[in-house]
C-alpha cells in the first residue's frame, strides 16, 4: 500500500490546497503545500528503507483489478530504477514550492491553484515511475500533460500561451503513437490466452518481426518528444523561457525523465529484439542531441533557453547509455537522471533569483553580479560546474560511466560525444563570465545577495551534488541490481574489454625472441 499512498497523499493535498480559503498572500495554501510534499518525502525514505538492495525485481507490488473487461489492473511496483525517480521527485518537490513561495505575490487569487497543481504533478510522476500496468501507465503518462500545460498556460510569463499549445501538441501526437502500439498490445494479448496489460504478462507475448519494431516505433516516438531527443525537442527551449522557475524544474527534472525511463522499462523490456535493431540510429540521434544542444547553448542570450538546451545535450548522454546496451552505461544512465535533476534544479532556481533581482532573462543584461552577490555567484558555480561533470561533482560520475560504457560498444559514437564535455564547458563558462564578472550595469549594482530562506532551500540539492560526487555508491548499489536484468533481456550481453593498443606479451626486452 505505500506506493498508493505515496500517489493518494500528493494528490489529496492538491485538493485541500485547491478548496482553502483565498488569503491575501495565500500563506495558508503554501504553507500545506510545502507540509504535503515533506510528509510525501519522508514516506519515500520509508520505501528506501523497506526496499531490499539485493533483489533485482520488482518490490512493493500492488495488484487490484480496474477495468476488468480490458485486463487493466491497479498494477504499481518499483525495481532500483522507479525507486531512484520517486525518490528525486519527493527531494526536489519541496524544494520547488519553497522557491516558489513569492511567484503569485502579484496574483494571489491564484495562488492555490498555482501549488496544487504542482503537488498535482509530483503525485502522477510517482504514479508513473512505478505503474506495472501499460494501460495505467499510459493514463498517468498523458495526465501529466494536463497539470504542465496550466502551470505554463496559465501561470508562466512571455509567449505563454504559445508555448504550453506547443508542448502540449507535440507530446499529445506522442502519446497517440504509443495509444497506437498499446492497443496492439491488446490484441496480441487477447489472441494468445486473454488480454492483460501487465508489465509481467506482455513481457512473454510472441511477435513477429515486423509486429514488434513497429509496436516499439510507438513506444520510443511518445518517450523520444517527452525526453527530448533531437529532432523532437524543439517544444522544450519554448515552455522553459516561459515557465516559472518551479515549473521548469518540475517539466526538466522530473517529468521529462519519464521518457528515458520508458525506454528502459517499456522500450527495452517489451521489444529487446527491436531495441537491438534501432540501437545504431539512436546512438546517432544521441549523438546530435549531445553536440547540437550544447552548440546551441553556447550562442544563446536567454537564461532559461541556455539550461533548456544543455538539458537536450544531457538527455543525449542518457540516450546514448540507454542504447549502447552494456551494464556500466545503463547503471550510469539511470544514475545522470538523477544527478541531472538536481544540478538541473539548482540552476534553473538560481537563474530565477537573477531574473526576479534584474527583472529580465538575457544575459547581456548582467554582468559584475558576482561583486554584490558572492554568495549567488557562488551557488551559480557550483550549479554550472556540476552540470559541465566536473569531478568531484555528481554527474561526472554518472557521465563517466556512461562514456566508459558506450566506448566498448562503439568508439566512434563515444569519441563524437566526448566532443559534448569540451562544448558544455564552454557555454557554461561564458555563461558566468558574462553575468558574474565584469563591470556592474546600472540594474545589477542594486543587487541583493541570496536571502537565508533561498540558501537554505537550495542548500539540500548541492549537499547532495557534492555528497554524491565523492560517494555515489549507495545509489549505484540501488540501481545495478535493476539494470542487469534489463542488459540481459536485450540479450546483447556486455561485449569484452577493448585496449586501444595490442601490447604483445611475446617479446623479450629489446624486441628479441
Amino acid at each position: 500500500m505505500i506506493l498508493s499512498l505515496l500517489i493518494a497523499v500528493p494528490m489529496l493535498g492538491a485538493l485541500v490546497v485547491a478548496l482553502l480559503p483565498r488569503t491575501a498572500n495565500g500563506a495558508l495554501a503554501k504553507q500545506v503545500a510545502v507540509g504535503v510534499s515533506l510528509l510525501t518525502l519522508v514516506m519515500s525514505l520509508f520505501t528506501l528503507r523497506e526496499f531490499d538492495l539485493d533483489s533485482a525485481g520488482y518490490q512493493l507490488t500492488e495488484n487490484a483489478e480496474w477495468i476488468g473487461a480490458l485486463g487493466v489492473h491497479w498494477a504499481l511496483g518499483v525495481n532500483g530504477i522507479g525507486l531512484t525517480m520517486i525518490f528525486l521527485t519527493t527531494v526536489l518537490t519541496p524544494i520547488v514550492l519553497i522557491a516558489s513561495w513569492h511567484d503569485k505575490e502579484h496574483e494571489p487569487e491564484r495562488t492555490n491553484t498555482y501549488f496544487a497543481w504542482m503537488l498535482v504533478l509530483e503525485a502522477l510522476a510517482i504514479g508513473v515511475f512505478s505503474a506495472t500496468d501499460v494501460f495505467m501507465f499510459y493514463v498517468l503518462f498523458e495526465a501529466t500533460l494536463i497539470p504542465i500545460y496550466f502551470l505554463i498556460g496559465a501561470h508562466g510569463t512571455g509567449q505563454r500561451s504559445y508555448a504550453a499549445v506547443k508542448f502540449l501538441i507535440y507530446n499529445l501526437v506522442g502519446g497517440l503513437l504509443m495509444l497506437a502500439s498499446i492497443v496492439g498490445l491488446y490484441v496480441l494479448s487477447t489472441q494468445q490466452g486473454g488480454p492483460s496489460f501487465l508489465h509481467s504478462d506482455l513481457m512473454r507475448l510472441d511477435m513477429s518481426q515486423s509486429t514488434e519494431r513497429l509496436l516499439f516505433l510507438g513506444f520510443f516516438i511518445a518517450f523520444a518528444i517527452k525526453a527530448p531527443l533531437w529532432p523532437l525537442h524543439t517544444w522544450l527551449p519554448d515552455a522553459a523561457a516561459s515557465a516559472t522557475p518551479g515549473t521548469s524544474v518540475l517539466m526538466v527534472s522530473v517529468i521529462d525523465k519519464v521518457g528515458t525511463f520508458g525506454m528502459i522499462r517499456w522500450c527495452l523490456e517489451l521489444f529487446p529484439g527491436a531495441s537491438e535493431w534501432a540501437s545504431p540510429v539512436v546512438l546517432v540521434l544521441a549523438a546530435i542531441s549531445i553536440i547540437y544542444g550544447a552548440l546551441l547553448a553556447i550562442g544563446q542570450d536567454d537564461l532559461r533557453r541556455l539550461i533548456a538546451l544543455t538539458s537536450v545535450s544531457h538527455f543525449g548522454f542518457i540516450v546514448m547509455g540507454i542504447f549502447a546496451f552494456t551494464t556500466v552505461s545503463m547503471t550510469g544512465s539511470v544514475l545522470y537522471m538523477f544527478n541531472h535533476g538536481l544540478s538541473t534544479a539548482v540552476l534553473f532556481l538560481v537563474a530565477g533569483m537573477m531574473i526576479y533581482r534584474r527583472g529580465s532573462g538575457r544575459i547581456s543584461d548582467f554582468g559584475g553580479v558576482q561583486k554584490v552577490a558572492p554568495v549567488l555567484g557562488g551557488v551559480l558555480l557550483i550549479g554550472g560546474l556540476s552540470s559541465l561533470s566536473l569531478p568531484g561533482l555528481a554527474p561526472f560520475v554518472s557521465e563517466f560511466l556512461v562514456l566508459a560504457g558506450t566506448f566498448t560498444r562503439s568508439i566512434p559514437i563515444a569519441a563524437v560525444a566526448t566532443l559534448g564535455i569540451v562544448l558544455a564547458a564552454v557555454y557554461i563558462l561564458l555563461m558566468y563570465q558574462r553575468t558574474m564578472t565584469g563591470p556592474l550595469n546600472e540594474e545589477t549594482a542594486k543587487f541583493t545577495d541570496l536571502s537565508r530562506r533561498e540558501v537554505g532551500l537550495l542548500a539540500p540539492a548541492i549537499a547532495l551534488i557534492i555528497g554524491l560526487g565523492f560517494y555515489p555508491q549507495p545509489l549505484l548499489d540501488l540501481i545495478e541490481p535493476a539494470v542487469t536484468p534489463v542488459v540481459q533481456t536485450v540479450g546483447v550481453g556486455d561485449p569484452p574489454q577493448r585496449a586501444l593498443f595490442d601490447i604483445s606479451s611475446s617479446t623479450t626486452e629489446g624486441g628479441h625472441e
